[in-house]
Order: C-alpha cells, then sequence, then structure tokens
C-alpha cells in the first residue's frame, strides 16, 4: 500500500521576471504556449485533493505570471486545500494580494536575495529589493502566514545576521535560511556560489543563537550546504513518498529536478489520473524502496533516512542515477564533491561578485 502524497506542487508557469544565477529550474524551459490552461489546472488540484493531499504550494517561476492564480486559490479551498504561494512578489499588487486573500489564501512564502539592495538586484537580475519590501507590509495587512525565503550563499552568507533583522523587521511568522541546492541554473554557477567552510562553520551558531532568542515568535529553519554535510538529506522525503510535482506542461514528477535523468518517462496529468501515476507508473516506482540501491547505500543503516540521498544530485554528479548520492561521507565517489569543495576554499577570485561570468536564468521565451 502507497501512502498518498501530503502535497502537490504546481509549477504553473516557467516564465518569471527575476533571474536569480541560483535558480533551481531545469535548463530546458517550459515555454509559455504549453502551459496549461486554468481547466487542466483545475481539474488537477481536484483530482489532487481526491488522492489525499491536503497541501497545494502554487509555484514558478513566478506563478503571479499567470493572470489565474485568484481562480485557482479559489478552487483549492474548496477542494479543502491549504494554499500556499510561493513568489518573488513581482506581478502582486496591493489589490491583487486582497483577491487572493479573499479567494481563500492561507500562506504566502516571499523570497529576498539578499538583506542589502545592490547586490540582492544583482543576484536577482531584476531591480526587485524595494518593491519587495513594499509587498511584505501588505501582507502584515492580512492574516495570512508569512515565510520570508532567504536563498544564501558565498556572496551573502556573511550578511546572515543582517537577514534574520530584516525578517524581524517585516514581521514574518517563519524565515526559512536555505542554502543554494545546485540543481539547474545553480548548478553552471556553482564555483561561484559555492561558501567556504569558514562562512559555513561561522553561520551555524548565528541560526541556533537566534532560534533560541525567537522561540515562539519566529521559527527559523535552517538548510545545510549538501556539500558540506556528512550524510545527504532525504531529498523531497524521498523519491515518490510524500510529494509529487506537475511542471508547467503537465509532466508528473517526484521532485522538479528529475527531467534530467535520462530515460524517465513522466505521465502527463491530462492523460492519465494522478492515482495511477503516483501509485502504478515506472517514473514514480524506479526509486521508491531499497532494490535500486547499489552499496553502500543498500546495506547502510540510514537508507531508511535519507533513502540514498538526491537522485538528480548523484546523476549530475557521476553520471548515474543509482549511485551513491556523493554528498555522503561513505560515497565512492565522494570526490567529486571533495573537488567541488577544494576550488571554493582555495580561490580567491571567487570572492568577487561576477558580472560577466554569470549564466543567467534568462530565455526570451519565457520573457513573453
Amino acid at each position: 500500500m502507497i501512502a498518498p502524497p501530503q502535497a502537490l506542487i504546481a509549477e504553473v508557469t516557467h516564465r518569471c521576471p527575476m533571474h536569480c544565477v541560483y535558480c533551481s529550474n531545469p535548463l530546458e524551459m517550459q515555454s509559455a504556449d504549453r502551459e496549461l490552461s486554468t481547466d487542466a489546472w483545475t481539474a488537477i488540484i481536484r483530482d489532487a485533493a481526491g488522492l489525499g493531499c491536503f497541501h497545494l504550494h502554487l509555484t514558478g517561476g513566478e506563478p503571479l505570471s499567470r493572470k489565474d492564480v485568484e481562480q485557482l486559490v479559489r478552487v483549492a479551498r474548496d477542494a479543502g486545500l491549504y494554499t500556499n504561494l510561493i513568489t518573488s512578489g513581482l506581478g502582486l499588487s496591493r489589490a491583487r494580494l486582497k483577491d487572493l486573500v479573499a479567494a481563500g489564501l492561507d500562506h504566502i512564502q516571499l523570497s529576498f536575495q539578499d538583506s542589502v539592495e545592490e547586490t540582492a538586484n544583482a543576484i536577482g537580475g531584476a531591480r526587485a529589493h524595494a518593491y519587495k519590501l513594499r509587498v511584505a507590509s501588505w501582507i502584515r495587512e492580512h492574516r495570512l502566514a508569512f515565510t520570508v525565503n532567504a536563498v544564501v550563499h558565498r556572496h551573502n552568507l556573511d550578511r546572515l545576521q543582517e537577514f534574520i533583522g530584516l525578517a524581524e523587521q517585516l514581521n514574518a511568522d517563519k524565515l526559512e535560511i536555505a542554502n543554494v541546492q545546485y540543481y539547474g541554473w545553480a548548478f553552471r554557477n556553482r564555483d561561484y556560489l559555492m561558501p567556504t567552510r569558514a562562512q559555513v562553520a561561522k553561520s551555524l551558531p548565528i541560526v541556533v543563537a537566534a532560534q533560541e532568542r525567537l522561540k515562539g515568535k519566529m521559527r527559523i529553519d535552517f538548510v545545510l550546504p549538501d556539500y558540506y554535510a556528512k550524510y545527504p538529506k532525504p531529498c523531497m522525503g524521498g523519491w515518490g513518498r510524500k510529494l509529487i510535482l506537475i511542471d508547467p506542461a503537465g509532466r508528473v514528477m517526484p521532485c522538479h529536478a528529475a527531467g534530467v535523468i535520462p530515460g524517465l518517462q513522466f505521465e502527463n496529468a491530462q492523460d492519465k489520473p494522478l492515482r495511477f501515476i503516483w501509485e502504478q507508473s515506472d517514473a514514480f516506482q524506479c526509486f521508491r524502496g531499497d532494490e535500486w540501491m547499489q552499496e553502500p547505500c543498500r546495506s547502510c543503516e540510514r537508507k531508511g533516512i535519507d533513502f540514498g540521498g538526491c537522485r538528480c544530485q548523484a546523476f549530475l554528479l557521476t553520471g548515474d542515477a543509482t549511485a551513491t548520492d556523493p554528498t555522503c561521507s561513505k560515497a565512492p565517489e565522494r570526490s567529486a564533491v571533495d573537488e567541488a569543495v577544494s576550488k571554493a576554499n582555495r580561490d580567491d577570485q571567487l570572492n568577487q561578485l561576477p558580472r560577466g561570468d554569470w549564466v543567467y536564468r534568462i530565455d526570451p521565451v519565457m520573457r513573453a
């Protein structure tokens, strides 16, 4: 018996006014003309609720690039789903936020690229920081759960204390401090984004102290950088165990990066019921359980904790999606991670905020 997914992650579009250099979206993004219609998403949301999902995360790209987000929120509310909007804030006006709340929005997650405007705008590829501050003030006019998402890396991790102060100033209910995860565009820019060991070591006591000081006032979650970890994270709670993701064209996947793995055929939500895809499709079955595992994962006492780590990361670093995630200290191919870490800690040129060397997440089709 396969337990139902807890949440549907709906990537309703890959269009985005931001061009973040750490974007984890796939390099081959879905164009606007392939996006599912409002009716298609309506059917999918209802199907997900029937399957057992109780959360809906509306994301992208920038979900507010679509004009029907309010309608999708209303559908989710009618289906009994708790709805979270993950946004850059661009495309949100005070009036539109009011409409979203009236439609039934429960939670909003607003991203910030830095606590300093100049660097934030450079990292995001758009002059957006000042507008995000205005959006945050509008959010606090409503009874909405409010999370500030701070993506940290080599060029802003030293301002972690300021990031925490910003979240306090904005009166956030939760601060999610997420070290960059190296997929998609972030993998392309990994050398410039990876923090040093000293930066990571310095960040940990800052987070712990803030968690203690703000207990009961603001929750702080901290996502450690994979490459400095002893063991890999249980990516997405395990392949096909907790979450179901649907991309803008309707492909149903266990995670946003799964498309990088060659040979996997993902069913489309317009062609098959979500229950069939979740329970029986080859793509969701292939990395469930432990039969697929190589050693040392197969006999490891942690295989029920981290599930062998991330399959997409294993493929990106080794070319083999069944390999032990190289971020694990026990991985035979750990050297792939050690080499990247070594470079980050010896190359002082990476300390300079680059300009022309960034590979920005820009595609003219996406900007339509």
